[in-house]
């Protein structure tokens, strides 16, 4: 993994010391409120409904074990003791005072963290599929590209102040895992007949007030060529993006006014200018940052399949959970193993500090000290060998991580909802436990199968509920919190934003609808049909019918 070199050190150190001032400032008064907001969200820092929230950069999702640790001794130290992993592959603290905010800054840029662009009009934290390097279906490696473009993006003079925040994701297999069509620029790494690898460049997608799935611009743009052609997008965008109105300053919002053609035209043109110039990547610097990703030396396989097989028949609760939480890796003999942080009646996302230790622990005792964030707000161990798989679990259950459910029914998606933010209109975490406590039964949650359930407590859908199959969206009427439901969304390869079924349902009756929903789901599939398949052969006629013949 990329390790920040004494440049970026540096840059952290007096990074931090212009926040100190700057705190210390505003806690004398010599600055106001209003003075002080768009320093403090320069570095993360937010004001919420309680407290300071301080949102923390994780690049591409990818931890070392020695910063999830200090991110753990932050939970305890400064926070409530625990974290909250977003979709974003960030972590939020929400309970920051102020006057330890530069603390937590100093300890976090002494592993090479920080909260610079997790906020503001800029390019955000660049996301990307949580099994890059070692997934078995994979391309190439898209975090080298996640860095290239973290490193030409970081306080990029031009695009600091755009019109609106803007948010970038790249996947590096067929089967999408970033959501990358929904992203203001999404990239999927492609190969050409001739074997050569590109990029996929897709546009204009994007969830919260209008939610739209993006449009491909160029199907194939040849890897050297990927800043220039960013550059160009984004010149396009700050030249003729809204600014006039908050609602429609998004890329999405330019791209379906002047339509798909008419924008990639006025890309190619200003790429015209450029792609021959200073942004056109040698192939020693890709080379270069290549090798700081370049794959372990992982020992052979030795029979760990074989160790697996017997430890799988030996236990049938190790069994479930490998079938639901493991996932094929490139590297014969070894294993991809997801953490589940969605524990029926948890909160989702959330670990706590313990957790955090205890998982940069089991990191480097059996993933090489690398773990991931997925945007679902799990984890990953990525490099875990197969005979040591039962070792791991075992490690799991002693912190209350082990529950077999990943992508199930209380593998749900969750924004903090009303119970933090300041801009929600309802609740999302306590009906995420409602949810899964009524769908604990793994057994029940095996039989119904793959079903992404997502909830946002407010129209900025930080919950990804518009790309759910089920998504609930809060909603405030005359001070009750109520969810509207939408079916049959997808952030994957076959993006598509879910369908409104009908008036929005009380809180208090949230969980008998999706049981409701559910149950349709099971008396109308066919044999292999996911939830998903089901209602897209249906439609949302008998989901309704149902639905609301009990509301």
């Amino acid at each position: 993994m990329y390790r920040y070199d004494e440049f970026d050190h540096a840059f952290l150190a007096e990074r931090v010391g212009q926040f100190r001032s700057q705190v210390a400032r505003r806690l004398r008064g010599e600055i106001a409120e209003d003075e002080f907001k768009p320093l403090r969200l320069m570095n993360g820092l937010y004001l919420q409904l309680h407290a300071y929230m301080l949102r923390v950069a994780i690049p591409y999702g990818t931890l070392s074990s020695a910063q999830l640790r200090r991110l753990g001794e932050v939970a305890r130290r400064y926070d409530r003791g625990y974290g909250h992993f977003t979709t974003r592959q960030n972590i939020q603290f929400n309970w920051i005072r102020l006057q330890d905010a530069p603390d937590i800054m100093a300890a976090l840029a002494e592993v090479g963290m920080h909260g610079i662009q997790t906020s503001g009009n800029c390019i955000r934290n660049v996301t990307a599929d949580q099994y890059a390097g070692v997934a078995a279906d994979e391309i190439e490696d898209a975090r080298i590209w996640c860095e290239i473009i973290r490193q030409w993006s970081t306080l990029h003079p031009e695009f600091s102040f755009l019109p609106r925040k803007f948010k970038i994701a790249l996947t590096g297999a067929p089967a999408d895992r970033a959501a990358v069509k929904v992203h203001d620029i999404g990239l999927a790494m492609r190969r050409a007949a001739g074997g050569a690898i590109g990029f996929e460049v897709i546009v204009g997608g994007g969830l919260g007030r209008t939610p739209m799935v993006g449009k491909t611009i160029r199907d194939f743009l040849p890897k050297e060529d990927l800043l220039s052609y960013l550059e160009a997008i984004m010149r396009v965008y700050n030249r003729y993006g809204r600014r006039d109105n908050l609602y429609k300053s998004r890329i999405k919002i330019l791209v379906h006014e002047i339509g798909a053609e008419a924008f990639a035209a006025e890309v190619e043109a200003e790429w015209r200018e450029i792609r021959d110039g200073a942004l056109r990547l040698p192939r020693a610097t890709i080379a270069a940052i290549a090798a700081h990703f370049a794959p372990p030396d992982y020992e052979p396989a030795g029979g760990d399949a074989a160790v697996l097989a017997a430890d799988r028949l030996a236990n049938a609760d190790f069994d479930l959970w490998v079938r639901a939480n493991v996932v094929a890796h490139r590297a014969p003999g070894h294993a991809i193993a997801n953490v589940s942080l969605k524990k029926p009646g948890a909160i989702p996302g959330d670990a706590s500090a313990t957790q955090m230790e205890g998982i940069a622990d089991l990191a480097e005792r059996y993933s090489r000290g690398e773990i991931r964030v997925a945007h679902e707000q799990n984890l990953v161990l990525p490099h875990v060998r197969m005979r040591d798989l039962h070792a791991l679990w075992r490690g799991l259950i002693a912190l209350d991580l082990a529950d077999a459910n990943l992508n199930l029914v209380s593998d749900i998606i969750a924004c903090p909802g009303l119970d933090y933010c300041s801009l929600a209109n309802a609740r999302s975490i306590p009906v995420a436990q409602r949810i899964a406590r009524r769908f604990a039964d793994l057994k029940q949650a095996h039989d119904i199968g793959e079903l992404k359930l997502n909830i946002s407590g407010c129209i900025n859908a930080c919950g990804h509920h518009h790309v759910g199959h089920i998504g609930l969206l809060g909603v405030d009427k005359n001070g009750e919190e109520f969810y509207q439901i939408t079916l049959g969304g997808s952030g994957a390869e076959d993006a598509a934003i879910g369908a409104i079924v009908g008036p929005a349902v009380a809180s208090e009756k949230v969980v008998d609808a999706i049981e409701n929903i559910i149950g349709t789901y099971l008396a109308e599939r066919r044999a292999g049909e996911r939830f998903l398949d089901t209602y897209r052969r249906l439609g949302a006629k008998p989901f309704k019918e149902r639905l609301y013949a009990t509301h």
